[in-house]
């Protein structure tokens, strides 16, 4: 190629010229357009999108240096707690915070102003949140979290709120959590309300030995003591807490007393309780003796108790202790975990193992000593009885039944252990066997009217009862009871429905009858029901209340606080997980967390808070 058809590099003469020339010559077309950028056979549209790396950061980074120049600035803000005077630009502020962005572009007397005071913000932490609009970035310590997380509910600054708000629920202690829940709900900071106040529930104990508590208001002791998450073992301790409280200053607070009283559910306080310590310490204020004598009569009037029942016998959460599922069929063909339920959290956890395969057994607790009593372990029917120590989780045996049994009811009435009916391997049973914990023996009592196995057993006003089952003809609706003092079964009054594998449990005065199936012998596939029944044994009659939410038998079924509870069983073709609680009151069903193994045939049980193996 010729030299006058080259290109070359502007001269430095040419551009400080303004000549026209690229290359100071006069050898290229001054018409541009006749040039070709790119190849004439290309038959596709040539584009690329560019983006540059690092390009709010860089432009950040420039704005950060205009701000400490103080070059480009359009406002200046000042702190109304000592004057400090922070400039800043209103573009970065606005981008940063929605409380700058309403105050700089709508119609407010701001948006025209350079300079703006900010009523009580201190300058120090105003001079952070400036930078940290710039940059992202705010040093957050002890000293200034208070203050800055003020600062950042001001000025809308979620992700500042948020961080203060994890720093502060990490510095959680039970010598400032009522502290820090009352400046949350101040600054309506939720998220770490409901932690301190979650805080404040599980270290109720350690709480009350610290000086923020004795210096709670009335309202905030009465919104305290609301609590039904209150971790306490029992209510003598939120009994306890009241008076040291109230003691603190007697004087001011002893007007209050009665209010913050009905706060504690006296009626799930031992009487002895009430007579020694509560009734002492009232000092005969009339509103207090009626609550007490609410509480008497909760224990002494027991058939009352659905007309009595309201917040003060609801128990708390921690109070009601923890349930525990013991055993049954799952699809391995036989459950061996023993699952424990908290209700503080709504969740099961494994809290220990069977010492082998059993199924069709019953369950008893005597003190902290889960007894297993019975059953099948897949190829013989068991008499034996094996006792699990709730404290060290170790198994031994105990003294044998009389007669082997599977699909035995199990119940502890007035200290002796019933082992009622069942299936010896043979035939169906009548027959009834008592265990003397002081003897260590087994003794036949007198035999129910009718053969039965897989009945519902449990006690009420000191009777015996067994409901439904099979008699190995068919499922059974009879329901008979046993007086221990006269050493008798009678009749009672039949259910609606024949129930075997029906689930049973008690609660306030009444018998409930869950679930179960009506399978005959030769079709065990049959049906199975969702529907509930109740006993009155005051009119020897049952009633309907509302149904489960799902067709199942085999139900493990307890009283657990003042609700009942239905676990696990068969629909027919699934081993069950799910678990519902009844709550006599207002006739409703509620789900709980499930179980983790589905198991018909399991038996369930409350035990104590104060069993340490599973704490």
């Amino acid at each position: 190629m010729s030299q006058s058809g080259s290109l070359s590099s502007p001269s430095k003469d040419s551009i400080s010229m303004g000549t026209n020339s690229l290359t100071g010559t006069e050898n290229l077309p001054r018409d541009f357009s006749r040039l070709s950028l790119f190849s004439s056979t290309s038959s596709t549209s040539q584009e690329e999108q560019f983006r540059c790396e690092g390009h709010a950061e860089h432009s950040l980074s420039c704005m950060k240096h205009y701000l400490q120049t103080e070059k480009l600035c359009d406002v200046v803000l000042i702190a109304g707690n000592n004057g400090k005077r922070v400039p800043a630009h209103r573009l970065v502020l606005c981008a940063a915070s929605e409380y700058f962005s309403a105050m700089f572009t709508g119609s407010l007397r701001e948006s025209e102003e350079f300079e703006i005071t900010l009523g009580d913000v201190n300058g120090e932490v105003l001079q952070a949140v400036v930078n940290y609009c710039y940059t992202g970035t705010i040093e957050i310590r002890e000293d200034n979290v208070e203050i800055l997380l003020a600062t950042a509910c001001l000025m809308q600054l979620r992700n500042v709120v948020e961080a203060c708000s994890r720093f502060l629920a990490q510095q959680l202690h039970p010598s400032n959590c009522l502290g820090i829940a009352v400046f949350a709900e101040h600054q309506a900071c939720t998220s770490l309300l409901q932690e301190a106040n979650a805080y404040t529930s599980q270290h109720f104990m350690e709480v009350i030995r610290n000086q923020e508590f004795l210096q709670l208001s009335v309202e905030q002791m009465a919104i305290l003591l609301s609590s039904d998450e209150l971790n306490v073992s029992s209510e003598e301790h939120i009994f306890h807490a009241l008076m040291s409280w109230i003691q603190h200053e007697s004087q001011s607070r002893k007007p209050h007393m009665a209010r913050l009283l009905s706060l504690v559910k006296l009626p799930l306080l031992e009487p002895s309780f009430l007579v020694d310590q509560v009734e002492n310490l009232i000092n005969h204020d009339p509103e207090c003796q009626k609550l007490i004598m609410e509480a008497m009569k909760w224990h002494l009037l027991p058939e009352r108790r659905t007309q009595m029942s309201g917040a003060r016998t609801r128990p708390r959460k921690a109070t009601m202790g923890k349930l525990i599922v013991v055993g049954g069929m799952d699809k391995n063909k036989g459950a061996t975990t023993i699952e424990c339920y908290d209700p503080r959290i709504d969740s099961w956890t494994v809290a220990y193992h069977m010492s082998g395969r059993r199924l069709q057994f019953g369950i008893a607790l005597m003190g902290e000593k889960l007894l297993v009593v019975g059953g099948r372990d897949g190829l013989k029917t068991l008499n034996t009885m094996e006792c699990l120590d709730l404290e060290t989780g170790t198994w031994t045996l105990l003294s044998p039944m009389n007669t082997h049994r599977h699909g035995l009811g199990v119940a502890i009435l007035g200290g002796p252990l019933y082992a009622v009916g069942g299936h010896d391997g043979w035939s169906y049973l009548n027959t009834v066997e008592r265990y003397d914990p002081i003897t260590r023996s087994w003794n036949y009592v007198a035999p129910m009217t009718s053969q039965r196995c897989s009945a519902g057993v449990a006690v009420l006003n000191g009777k015996l009862y067994a409901v439904g089952g099979r008699d190995g003809a068919s499922c059974l609706k009879s329901v008979e009871c046993y007086d221990p003092h006269t050493n008798k079964w009678t009749m009672c009054a039949w259910m609606s429905r024949r129930r075997g594998g029906v689930g049973v449990a008690v609660a306030n005065g009444y018998l409930y009858a869950f679930g179960g199936q009506d399978a005959p012998a030769n079709n065990p596939a049959a049906s199975r029901f969702d529907c509930v029944e109740r006993y009155d044994p005051s009119t020897d009659s049952w009633s309907t209340v509302t149904s489960l939410t799902s067709k199942r038998d085999t139900i493990a079924a307890c009283l657990f606080g003042d609700r009942l509870i239905a676990a696990g069983g068969y629909d027919g073709s699934r081993y069950l997980q799910s678990v519902e609680q009844y709550d006599p009151i207002t006739n409703e069903w509620t789900t709980l967390a499930s179980l983790l193994t589905g198991r018909a045939g399991a038996c369930i049980i409350p035990i104590s808070n104060n069993t340490n193996q599973i704490n």
